[in-house]
C-alpha cells in the first residue's frame, strides 16, 4: 500500500521537489519486498537496486535545486520549485545540456537504459512476483515519465546537443536487451531483459522528436506495464508448481497445462507486436515517427522487433513444446482464481490492440502541450 501511494503520489506531483521525494521513497517499500519475499539472494538483489537508484537520483536532487535557485535569481522572488515557474526559467545551452544529463542519468537508472541497467537483471530475477511486477510495470515507468515531462519538458534547449547520444542508448538497450535475452537461462531474466529493450522503444519515442513517436511511447508505457504482468504472473504460477523458473526444468507444459500455455501465448505475442494487439500499435507508432526523424535509428530499432520474436518463440518452445517427463507431466493447469486473474490482462491486451483510440485520445492532448512547449528547441510537429 505504501508502494502504490508513493507511486501514486509521483506521477501526480506538479512541484519538481515534490515529485523528487516521493520518487525515492518509493525505494523503501520496494526493498523490503524484494529482501522479504525474495529469492535466495534476495539480500543482494535488494541492496544493488537500492544503491543503484539512489546512486543515480543524488544527480537529479542537485539538478533540482539548481534549477529552484536558478529561477530564484533570475525572477528575485521566493524559491520555488512549481512545474510551471521552473518551465519558464531561462538558462544558457551549457547550462541546459548538464541539468537535463543529470535528470537523465536518474530516469535512466530507474528505466533502466543501457548501460545503466545492471540491476535489472537480478532484481526481476530475484524480486516475488508482485515485486517483479511492480518494478517492471510500474516503477521502470517513473523513469520513462520523469524522462518525458522533466528532462524534455524543462530543458528543450538541450536536445539538438544530446538527443543523438540518447538514441544511441536507447537502440543499444533494444538490442542488447533482445540479443542477451536469447541466451538468458531463466523465464525471469528473460523478461528483464525483454522490458529493457521495451524501455529502449519508450525512450526512442520520448527523444526521437515526432508527436507520433511520443504518443507511442506513451502507450507502450501502458501497453508494457499489462505485458509484462503477465508475463510474470504466468511465471509466477509455474514457480509455484515447479519450484524453478529457470528454462532447463520445464518441458512440454503445453499438454499438462494448455490454458497457461494459451495465455503464455497472447502475451508473448504483444510483446513481440503481432497486428491485432497491444504492442503492436505503440510499437509501430514509435517506429513510423522516428522514421519520419531520424531514419538511421528506426531501421536499426526495427531489428528489435525481429530479435524479439526469435527469443520469446524459442522461450515458448523450450518451456511449452515437446513431451513433458516427470513432474512437468503431472503439473496442474490454470486453477479457477488464476484464469480470473489473468483474463483482464488478456481483454486489456486484445481491446487495445483492436481498439486504442480511447487511450490514445486521452494521450494526444497532454504530448500536444509538451510539443507546443519544445517546438522551438526542434520537436517536429
Amino acid at each position: 500500500m505504501l508502494l502504490t501511494s508513493f507511486t501514486m503520489a509521483s506521477f501526480l506531483s506538479h512541484d519538481v521537489l515534490e515529485f523528487f521525494i516521493f520518487f525515492e521513497l518509493t525505494l523503501v517499500p520496494s526493498y523490503f519486498l524484494i529482501s522479504g519475499w525474495g529469492g535466495a539472494q534476495r539480500s543482494r538483489a535488494a541492496l544493488k537496486f537500492f544503491i543503484y537508484t539512489f546512486t543515480g537520483s543524488a544527480f537529479l536532487f542537485i539538478g533540482i535545486l539548481y534549477l529552484g535557485f536558478l529561477n530564484q535569481h533570475q525572477t528575485q522572488g521566493a524559491l520555488t520549485f512549481s512545474y510551471s515557474a521552473l518551465q519558464g526559467a531561462s538558462m544558457t545551452h551549457g547550462t541546459a545540456v548538464w541539468l537535463f544529463l543529470a535528470f537523465a542519468v536518474a530516469f535512466a537508472v530507474k528505466s533502466p537504459i543501457f548501460p545503466f541497467h545492471t540491476w535489472s537483471p537480478i532484481t526481476y530475477a530475484e524480486a516475488p512476483t508482485a515485486g517483479s511486477i511492480e518494478l517492471s510495470a510500474l516503477l521502470a515507468k517513473l523513469g520513462s515519465y520523469g524522462l518525458l515531462r522533466f528532462a524534455v519538458g524543462l530543458f528543450p534547449l538541450a536536445l539538438a546537443t544530446l538527443r543523438p547520444l540518447i538514441l544511441t542508448l536507447a537502440v543499444i538497450s533494444i538490442l542488447y536487451g533482445s540479443l542477451v535475452a536469447c541466451a538468458t537461462p531463466d523465464l525471469k531474466r528473460l523478461v528483464a531483459y525483454s522490458s529493457l529493450a521495451q524501455m529502449g522503444f519508450i525512450t526512442l519515442g520520448i527523444i526521437t522528436g515526432s508527436k507520433i513517436a511520443m504518443v507511442g511511447a506513451v502507450l507502450l508505457m501502458f501497453n508494457h506495464g499489462v505485458i509484462t504482468a503477465g508475463f510474470f504472473l504466468i511465471i509466477g504460477f509455474l514457480e509455484k508448481r515447479r519450484g524453478s523458473y529457470q528454462i532447463k526444468d520445464m518441458k512440454g507444459l503445453q499438454g499438462p497445462a494448455p490454458v497457461f500455455a494459451a495465455i503464455f501465448t497472447v502475451v508473448m505475442l504483444a510483446s513481440i507486436g503481432l497486428p491485432g494487439l497491444s504492442g503492436f500499435v505503440s510499437e509501430y507508432l514509435i517506429l513510423i515517427g522516428t522514421f519520419g526523424t531520424h531514419a538511421w535509428w528506426g531501421a536499426a530499432a526495427t531489428l528489435g522487433v525481429v530479435a524479439a520474436a526469435a527469443y520469446l518463440l524459442w522461450a515458448y518452445q523450450r518451456v511449452f513444446q515437446g513431451k513433458a517427463t516427470g513432474a512437468n507431466a503431472e503439473i496442474a493447469d490454470a486453477n479457477a482464481k488464476e484464469r480470473w486473474v489473468l483474463v483482464p490482462v488478456v481483454v486489456l491486451i486484445v481491446a487495445l490492440g483492436v481498439f486504442p483510440h480511447p487511450v490514445l485520445d486521452r494521450i494526444s492532448p497532454s504530448v500536444n502541450q509538451l510539443i507546443h512547449h519544445v517546438a522551438p528547441a526542434g520537436v517536429k510537429k
